[in-house]
This record gives structure tokens, C-alpha cells and sequence, in this order.
């Protein structure tokens, strides 16, 4: 089997959006997100993405098969609410280069293609100038009824790759939660790495 792992920027990272929503709406099932999984927010989501001029989606492919992906594009084309924390903060949003999203399938996991994800994304980020990197990830009380008793947070690997926690860096981002009826608000803590250090 041939896998490959690949940044794709401009026409070719659109012709990937809907294996991205696909996994999204299949990873992003499990814990610690638990998403219900709707095409009508994946298309809103995924509209900010096709419009940013300096995106990045990085695929992985198995014999022509997308198994997994990982996004980027500069934090001044997020959200206002991604947004947000760091304009409170005073920090230069230009200056910034945001993570989305790191899916993949289960099948996948543990061959390395997590340290290529962030690998290719920070050389991405660089090649286009931008000092920092940042992504944010859901937080869930400890003892959330529904966190499996293997669930191993990912914090151990963000800091092996020279991330950490911004303290006082929060927002909250909505979407459908298994079980809800309706989109809601979940707290999300941003994490950061200096990339000219």
C-alpha cells in the first residue's frame, strides 16, 4: 500500500473540502468532540477555508483513498470569535497562522502522519512569513460521563511538538453535540508555538 502525505494549497485544496467535511463528521464523532455531524455546517465552516488565500489542507492518501487531513490558514481569515482573544490581548493577528482541524482515521493512527500534519503546516506557515502557530481544542471537565476510560488527551504529543497552553486565551465555538437538539457553545483553550524560536 502507498500512503502519501501531501500539502495542497489554491484549486487543489478545493477539490479536497468534501473528503474533509467526510472525515470531519467521522472523527469528530468520537470523544472529546462528540459532533453530531450536519453537511449544512460543514458548508459554513468550510466556506471560510475556500476563501482564505493562504490556506493549507494537508491530505493523506492510501492507494488513491483520503484516510486523513489537517488545515491551515492565517488567523486574520478566522472567525470573529477565533479571533477575538488575541485582539483583546493586543497581539498582532497578522502575524499569526491558525490550525484547524487534524482528522484521521482510526485505521491510521500511529504511523507518524500526526508529526506530518504539523510538520508540513508549520513549513507552510513559515515559507509564508508568519512568527506563531495556533490551534485551540475543546475542553471537557475530567469526569465527563461520556470520556472513555482509554482516552488519552493529546496534550502530552502538542508539547512534545513545542506547543502549549495560552493562558488566558479562551473562546467558545458552536456546533451540535450528540444528544443536543441544537447547536451550543463549548469552551475552547488556545495553544501556541513560537515558530522563530
Amino acid at each position: 500500500m502507498s500512503l502519501v502525505v501531501e500539502p495542497l494549497t489554491g484549486e487543489a485544496l478545493q477539490g479536497h473540502l468534501d473528503d474533509l467535511s467526510r472525515l470531519r463528521i467521522e472523527v469528530f464523532r468520537d470523544y472529546p468532540y462528540l459532533y453530531h455531524g450536519e453537511l449544512a455546517y460543514e458548508r459554513r465552516y468550510l466556506a471560510g477555508l475556500s476563501t482564505s488565500r493562504n490556506a493549507v489542507i494537508v491530505v493523506a492518501s492510501e492507494d488513491g483513498f483520503v484516510v486523513g487531513a489537517s488545515t491551515g490558514a492565517p488567523l486574520a481569515d478566522q472567525p470573529a470569535e477565533i479571533i477575538a482573544p488575541f485582539r483583546e490581548h493586543g497581539d498582532d493577528v497578522g502575524g499569526i497562522f491558525y490550525f484547524g482541524e487534524s482528522v484521521l482515521r482510526r485505521s491510521h493512527r500511529g504511523r507518524g502522519i500526526g508529526v506530518r500534519f504539523f510538520d508540513l503546516r508549520e513549513a507552510h506557515a513559515r515559507r509564508l512569513g508568519f512568527a506563531m502557530t495556533v490551534f485551540c481544542a475543546v475542553i471537557r471537565p475530567e469526569g465527563h460521563p461520556r470520556r472513555p476510560a482509554d482516552h488519552v488527551p493529546l496534550d502530552a504529543f502538542w508539547r512534545h511538538r513545542g506547543y502549549a497552553p495560552l493562558s488566558g486565551y479562551q473562546c467558545a465555538i458552536s456546533w451540535r453535540e450528540l444528544g443536543e437538539d441544537g447547536e451550543s457553545p463549548k469552551p475552547m483553550q488556545f495553544w501556541h508555538r513560537r515558530l522563530d524560536a
